[in-house]
């Protein structure tokens, strides 16, 4: 079963149910998908008003040019949605292994640590490409249909929560990968991610309220 396939309310109740998966992972996906999308429908009703087809030619290049970064980014996101929920039911699976004699104890835990890496390298993802689409819109907002700024606001707001919620799933994986130098990474790496992030998040949303 695909995840993104699904209609809102069967996504919804597959989330509402007694099945781990999906869970945070692939909702923090959503979040910032919908986080971009929200951001582009202001693109969209930006173009063809007259105070931007007002500005220097660079700017509109400019503009348009994060435009489609940002469905570059939205692209890169919706298959992450059913990937971390893979990366979770593979964790599951490994779990399921035989670990009666030592070789299949070491491959179970082998096959566990891998498929834990992997459900730390998705969210990382998700967390990574929801801090570019902040850094772009931020660029963009200046320049956006100012009637909806407070849709940009709310796009923030998602991305935002995007990138924590994923990188809560990063850190409740953690604990499961040995390599010390990895975990040192990625607790840097995140840690960096939420604070530049909370720093692009907070202009937006002061831009935003400044401008209602």
């Amino acid at each position: 079963m695909s995840l993104i396939d699904l209609k809102v309310k069967e996504f919804l109740n597959e989330v509402d149910s007694n099945s781990p998966a999906p869970g945070g992972g692939s909702v923090s996906a959503v979040s910032a998908s919908l986080g971009v999308a929200l951001s582009r429908m202001v693109s969209h009703l930006t173009f063809n008003k007259k105070k931007f087809l007002s500005l220097d030619e660079k700017i509109r290049t400019k503009y348009e040019d994060d435009f489609i970064t940002l469905n570059n980014i939205k692209e890169e996101l919706i298959p992450l949605i059913d990937k971390d929920t893979e990366a979770f039911n593979q964790i599951m699976e490994a779990y399921k292994l035989p670990k009666e004699s030592d070789e299949e104890k070491a491959l179970r835990k082998q096959t566990i640590e891998t498929a834990t890496l992997e459900a730390i390298k998705v969210p990382y993802e998700i967390a990574r490409l929801s801090y570019k689409s902040l850094e772009v819109v931020e660029k963009m907002m200046p320049y956006g249909n100012q009637f909806a700024i407070s849709d940009i606001g709310v796009g923030c707001l998602l991305l935002h929560a995007g990138l924590e919620g994923a990188i809560l799933n990063v850190r409740i994986n953690i604990g499961g990968i040995s390599d010390i130098d990895q975990v040192k990474m990625y607790e840097t790496s995140c840690e960096n991610l939420l604070n530049k992030g909370k720093e692009v998040k907070d202009r937006i949303l002061k831009y935003v309220n400044d401008s209602l």
